[in-house]
């Protein structure tokens, strides 16, 4: 098995760490939730605009036309998307008093909306592990801890509604499988044909993705969980943190 798709099935596995969290009752409270979401978006953000898109304008054949082009349409493509999916915050399901029968309808819903976010996370872990094993590390990492609360958003509401911890835990679990089946799918479709300018291309729209699943959803959210602290705090140790491992990285002639 490749490192890039292996990087890729841990991120998506941290789902159901955050499943297993939903049933047993040990909840993790909504300021460290607040503070994980922040960080995993501080650490998007430095690595997508830092390193990522940079790398990919500076590849030899890459005009800097396309590798723009391409960070717009990662970044106007999630917007579309997102607007387009079932949309529910995990804080609302958490909270909501609603009957049992509405929050399985709603946990579904949910879980429906969060695969189809986690299939082109598990494509852009995969891709960027494959061009720079040092940066796939840092996207699986933040794609890892921002998919804990999200497997705990399924597990939790649909625990509630059906009192079974087995069928709150498969649920969780199709959400974090979306994300290795998207890693799985560009190792199988992608890997025969990646060049560097390929890869470049991809690599400048998964950094757009990226930009905007933290300004779109990480930071909101983060602030809609726990509204009587900033995000930013997460977010800026998430940079500093990353800014730090990269620095000691290429300082040791590992990146």
């Amino acid at each position: 098995m490749s490192v890039p798709l292996l990087l890729t099935i841990l991120a998506g596995a941290a789902t159901f760490v955050g499943a297993f969290l939903g049933v047993i009752g040990q909840r993790p409270s909504n300021r460290m939730l607040a503070f994980a979401l922040g960080f995993a978006a501080g650490i998007m953000l430095l690595i997508s605009l830092m390193e990522m898109l940079p790398a990919a304008l500076h590849t030899e054949g890459m005009s800097p036309l396309l590798g723009y082009s391409m960070f717009l349409l990662g970044l106007l493509g999630y917007f579309a998307l997102d607007r387009l999916l079932p949309h529910q915050h995990p804080q609302d399901l958490m909270t909501a008093a609603q009957k049992p029968r509405s929050l399985r309808r709603t946990a579904i819903l949910l879980t429906l909306g969060i695969s189809l976010h986690n299939f082109p996370e598990g494509v852009a872990t995969f891709v960027t592990a494959s061009s720079d094993l040092e940066l796939g590390l840092g996207i699986a990492l933040a794609v890892a801890i921002h998919n804990i609360p999200e497997g705990l958003a399924v597990a939790g509401p649909m625990y509630a509604a059906t009192g079974s911890k087995a069928r709150a835990l498969f649920w969780a679990c199709i959400s974090g499988m979306a994300e290795i089946l998207g890693g799985l799918l560009a190792f199988l479709v992608l890997g025969p044909v990646l060049s560097p300018v390929v890869i470049a291309a991809i690599m400048a729209a998964v950094a757009g993705i990226m930009v905007a699943l933290s300004v779109d959803e990480l930071m909101p959210l983060a602030r809609e969980i726990d509204p009587h602290n900033n995000p930013s705090y997460g977010v800026l140790c998430g940079m500093t943190v990353m800014g730090f491992s990269l620095t000691l990285l290429q300082s040791s002639g590992i990146g």
